[in-house]
């Protein structure tokens, strides 16, 4: 309707000036002039001629296709798992009392996905999803090729895995890395994987939005959001800009029917470049910390606050001695940006810092009150103090089957959990066990045993050696919950 409206304006006012130019009376008629409306041309980008040939005009993508193509990969992963199959057995103590076991049978697993060649000696991107619990992992080349893969680092916090595979010295095709910080809404970028498993697809979109975040605020999910179709089995794929750069790593579509509908997701390439980083460099993911954790400044908060408006992350726990607290911030101060980068929640200010290496001072823009300054940070390492010392419970009590380890910041960014949670925390649960069948997971934090608070996994293991009756009390999340057993 604009358009129509812009039109109709300028006949008006090429009507007005032949009224006003209008000869005298005994003139000769006015020749009349009849203009051809022209399309309407964009200017091209600087450095380049108009467009000569209609050949020129036709747009398309496939020299940077045939470019990249072969970069991208499949990935199957194959996992193999213990089913109960009598029911009759799932309480331990029951199966225990009338000296049985319950029969076992292994069920096969496979996920497909895919991923993206990084580097030329065979080192391939792709999500921790795609390959988590794979004992076999093979990888697909473009050319048909298969190779098995070794995972070099899987970290769910990111969910990016990097895998190996011997080229015996052959020097596969890349997808170099962009700068995903420079990806703007708009911009048209390629989804290139292999949905459904039926071959390798590509499909064209536009980036719909930045800076989506979703999960707990100790992550690094921070999505670029795009319309190109991506759907199952495209995890791991290339989300690739119109110069042929790596602008992101497809992973997950928002789908009540599990088919795409144009919301897509990808992790940003500049935090696919720091997992692939850690790697090279023999120190697996290790991401910077800031050492706080902090919350949303709503419309509420701000207004509260008596600050201009909202936006930004409110510091809510700081780590004594952390990057953050040695730079004066405190708690009550705002967040609002990094290196000029706007943050409004954690996982927003855990991507930016993670982005960076440990030992990096980065400019971070802070509010107190009405008065926002600059201060620069170092960026660390998370400490693990005190020392993890992991065990598996052993023995016989509800914890049975257990991973379990002290908790540090380390532990605690590791598991997703509370900043400056202390205690003993579990790492993860056979599901055949005491603890699997008692509903324990990972995450759980064990506060005490039959009274006796629990500081350290000595303390643990001593509490539950000592006794033929369990009352514990576990912390998940903000709740506290209590279980009581008997020998």
């Amino acid at each position: 309707m604009k358009t129509m409206s812009f039109v109709a304006a300028g006949v008006a006012a090429v009507a007005a000036l032949a009224f006003f130019t209008m000869p005298g009376a005994g003139a000769p008629p006015p020749t009349t002039h009849l203009v051809t409306p022209q399309p309407l041309r964009l200017a091209p980008p600087r450095g380049e001629s108009q467009p000569s040939s209609m050949g020129q005009v036709q747009l398309t993508f496939a020299p940077v296709v045939k470019r990249i193509a072969p970069a991208v990969v499949n990935v199957y992963a194959r996992s193999v798992t213990q089913v109960q199959v009598n029911p009759l057995f799932s309480d331990p103590f029951f199966s225990q009392f009338f000296g049985a076991t319950p029969e076992m049978r292994q069920r096969v697993q496979q996920s497909l996905g895919s991923g993206v060649i990084v580097r030329a000696d065979g080192l391939i991107l792709t999500n921790n999803h795609v390959v988590e619990g794979g004992t076999d992992i093979v990888v697909a080349l473009n050319d048909k090729r298969e190779f098995k893969a070794k995972v070099l680092t899987a970290d769910p916090r990111t969910d990016l895995a990097v895998l190996k595979i011997d080229t015996k010295g052959e020097r596969l095709p890349t997808v170099p890395f962009g700068d995903s910080d420079a990806v703007q809404v708009g911009d048209l970028v390629l989804a290139i994987g292999d949905p459904f498993g039926v071959g390798q697809t590509v499909t064209m979109g536009i980036v719909s939005a930045l800076a989506r975040t979703q999960g707990s605020a100790n992550d690094y999910q921070f999505f670029i959001q795009t319309d190109a179709a991506i759907n199952p089995g495209n995890s791991g794929g290339a989300l690739v800009t119109t110069d042929g750069k790596l602008a992101g790593i497809n992973t997950a579509i928002y789908s009540r029917s599990g088919g795409n509908i144009g919301i897509g997701f990808a992790i940003p390439a500049n935090l696919a470049r720091r997992v692939v980083e850690g790697v090279e460099g023999g120190g697996g993911v290790r991401l910077a910390w800031i050492g706080a954790n902090g919350q949303p400044v709503t419309s509420a908060i701000s207004e509260s606050m008596g600050l201009a408006r909202p936006g930004g992350v409110l510091v809510k726990d700081i780590y004594p001695g952390g990057p953050l607290a040695n730079a004066g911030v405190k708690i009550g101060d705002v967040v609002l940006s990094v290196d000029g980068a706007d943050v409004d929640d954690m996982q927003a200010l855990n991507y930016r810092i993670a982005t960076h290496k440990p030992g990096d001072s980065v400019k971070v823009r802070v509010e107190t009150g009405k008065n926002a300054r600059d201060v620069n940070v170092a960026l660390a390492l998370p400490p693990e103090s005190p020392p993890r010392e992991v065990t598996v419970i052993a023995g016989r009590s509800p914890l049975t089957g257990a991973k379990v380890e002290n908790l540090s910041p380390a532990a605690a960014l590791d598991l997703q959990t509370d900043l400056l949670a202390k205690g003993v925390a579990i790492v993860s649960v056979n599901p055949n066990s005491y603890s699997g069948n008692y509903g324990f997971q990972p995450g759980d934090i064990v506060r005490s045993v039959n009274g006796a608070a629990i500081d350290r996994v000595g303390d643990l293991g001593h509490a539950l050696d000592s006794a033929n009756h369990w009352d514990l009390v576990i912390e998940r999340g903000n709740r506290k919950m209590t279980l009581s057993v008997n020998g």
